[in-house]
């Protein structure tokens, strides 16, 4: 009796951790919903990434222990949870998102992480915000390990979008990435210099929509 006592107590529980994942997703999905409708120029999609395009963004990143990358536009934290997945840490991470609710969100679901508030669009002058990396760094160039972004690049101008890239690559190490998703066809920035390699991913077919990743690197 105690062994199939606990054993429907485990496919209760199993049930009502499964339920709870579901109810998290779609709650995610309204606020992200939310967030488009009020400003759809600054959050791009109507639904946050699938685990699986989050999954291959964070597999372009090699944890160590005093690695340094930043997450741009992080919204509900799907690719958060997927950079802790591939095994970094608070440490290892800087979050900046524009919008304040999803900034009490990321906060709820992950105290204690650097979460700026400020526009992925000024990088410098907001990773230089109190707890961003480059708050107490006189010299910041090329300090970065990584940038990760989830920023809906094809809304923005195409100059506002190589300025990003150029700032970024200022503050990346030799040879690190910048890691982006896009549901075009063609490379969301347009590279101005042979210098910087561009490197696409296969389709993500199981995100709504499909997508797929971008990784630019720059030598030095």
């Amino acid at each position: 009796m105690l062994k199939r006592g606990t054993g429907r107590a485990e496919a209760l529980r199993d049930k009502i951790n499964k339920a709870n994942a579901v109810r998290a997703r779609v709650l995610d999905e309204v606020k992200f919903f939310r967030s488009w409708a009020q400003n759809p120029l600054r959050t791009g999609a109507i639904t946050p990434s699938g685990p699986e395009l989050a999954a291959k963004m964070a597999s372009y990143l090699a944890p160590r222990p005093h690695s340094r990358v930043v997450e741009l536009g992080p919204g509900t934290g799907v690719v958060t949870k997927a950079l802790f997945d591939r095994g970094f840490s608070h440490q290892n991470l800087n979050l900046i998102e524009y919008s304040p609710d999803f900034c009490d969100l990321l906060s709820l679901r992950y105290p204690g992480l650097p979460i700026v508030q400020g526009d992925a669009y000024a990088l410098r002058t907001s990773l230089s915000e109190q707890g961003g990396f480059l708050s107490d760094e006189e010299d910041d160039a090329h300090s970065l390990d990584g940038i990760v972004s989830s920023l809906p690049l094809l809304t923005r101008p195409e100059p506002a979008r190589r300025a990003l890239l150029k700032e970024a690559f200022e503050l990346l190490k030799p040879g690190a990435p910048f890691i982006q998703f896009s549901y075009g066809l063609v490379a969301p920035v347009k590279p101005e210099s042979r210098a910087i390699s561009v490197y696409s991913s296969e389709w993500i077919w199981k995100n709504l929509p499909p997508a797929r990743v971008w990784v630019y690197r720059k030598g030095h």
